[in-house]
């Protein structure tokens, strides 16, 4: 039985509140390598595994867990999946090795994917005319939430330690899930298969989804770009001639929040028309901010200009590819979802540690121009499905 409410302002409004605040657990070690490297006793590309481990977690959630979106009522699975995140947070908190905080990693990646279910209950529950909207609104708080929790988090293991971070984390959620419990909407699916029905339906829709495989593929490489940048810059920052601490480095994330405001304007764009155009806006965007990091040299004002574009290019990419593939199906938007997120964060996880070897083998200038060459083979894959004509509905 379908008993769906409709959403409000404010219920879009506290979605997107919810959301930054969920998602930032998978991105807070990020600042924090150089102190677990230094509490572990380990060379900071070991310990910068944490990273791209989260990322590993996050693409199993996805593909396992966000499906049961479309089978069971999604309140619910929300507010259970953040109970474990709680404990994933504690764990990572109180590990006394390493190989027990790569584990609670995993697990924080894993149970951080309530944003991937909030996102389909909203466009579940939105107007043809507002969901593009309502999505980029909501799409601000995660990428705020994103962007501001490298600041928090570094500025936290700065003045108390990387473990406090965990706590806090696990508290926040705690509050989140009695707010969501008295607040969030109720959605019921009409999926009435099995579990093993549900993932083998995903197949079928890679195969007859032209746009789907499209969006993942370039959000596979968006997000391996924009993951592998987070992750060495701090790298980047934390050696000559900067030689900043992890507070400091944690500030730059407040120069990418800049480029988190692009995405209600970018979903309003994605509302009619072709939205395809807008990734070219983000192609473009990226090869700019790579140019600025190339020749930031000791000039930093070059690099955090560079950080506000490569922010908003992901917005003009991921939230113009999330608005196309919430169009195709809408009996199936967690199973589309679930393809979409969980090639994305594959993308991030093998982003990162691309960058961490690039950083390796040739430093900064290295990284620039591998992410350059992504970017490229990027805009190829757009030209190639902009010479083929959609079908099945896809745009």
């Amino acid at each position: 039985m379908e008993i769906n409410q409709k959403l409000s302002r404010t219920d879009i409004i506290l979605m997107a509140f919810c959301t930054g605040l969920i998602v930032a657990n998978i991105y807070y070690c990020q600042p924090l390598v150089v102190l677990i490297a230094k509490d572990f006793n380990l060379t900071e590309t070991v310990a910068g595994r944490i990273t791209y481990l989260t990322q590993i977690g996050y693409a199993l959630g996805l593909f396992l867990l966000v499906p049961l979106g479309d089978m069971f009522e999604r309140k619910k699975q929300i507010l259970l999946i953040t109970g474990l995140a709680i404990f994933a947070l504690l764990l990572a908190a109180v590990s006394h090795t390493f190989f027990v905080l790569e584990i609670a990693s995993v697990l924080i990646g894993a149970c951080s994917i309530v944003p991937q279910l909030i996102l389909p209950l909203a466009a579940n529950l939105s107007s043809d005319e507002n969901r593009g909207a309502n999505i980029g609104m909501i799409m601000s708080g995660l990428l705020v939430g994103i962007l501001a929790s490298r600041a928090v988090s570094g500025s936290i293991g700065y003045w108390l330690d990387w473990r406090a971070v965990y706590y806090i984390a696990a508290a926040i959620c705690a509050l989140l899930i009695i707010l969501m419990a008295r607040r969030f909407p109720q959605s019921y699916p009409n999926f009435k298969g099995t579990y093993r029905e549900l993932m083998r339906s995903m197949f079928g829709y890679i195969k007859s989804q032209p746009a789907l495989r499209e969006t993942s593929i370039i959000n596979f490489l968006a997000f391996a770009i924009i993951s592998a940048f987070w992750t060495t810059m701090v790298l980047f920052l934390a050696n000559p001639p900067f030689n900043f601490q992890t507070l400091q480095i944690g500030l730059f994330g407040i120069a990418g929040a800049a480029g988190a405001l692009a995405a209600p304007l970018v979903g309003k764009l994605s509302d009619g028309g072709n939205p395809r155009k807008n990734l070219m806006i983000g192609f473009i965007l990226q090869l700019v901010s790579m140019a600025l990091f190339y020749f930031t040299g000791s000039h930093l004002y070059l690099f955090i200009i560079g950080i506000i574009l490569i922010d908003i290019a992901q917005q003009a990419i991921h939230v113009t590819n999330q608005t196309r593939i919430y169009t195709l199906i809408p009996e199936a938007r967690n199973r589309l979802n679930t393809i979409f997120m969980s090639v994305s964060f594959i993308g991030a996880s093998c982003g990162s540690a691309l960058g961490l070897w690039l950083w390796g083998q040739g430093g900064w200038a290295l990284f620039c121009y591998g992410m350059t060459g992504i970017t490229i083979i990027n805009i190829l894959i757009y030209k190639f499905y902009g010479q083929r004509k959609f079908t099945n509905g896809s745009n």
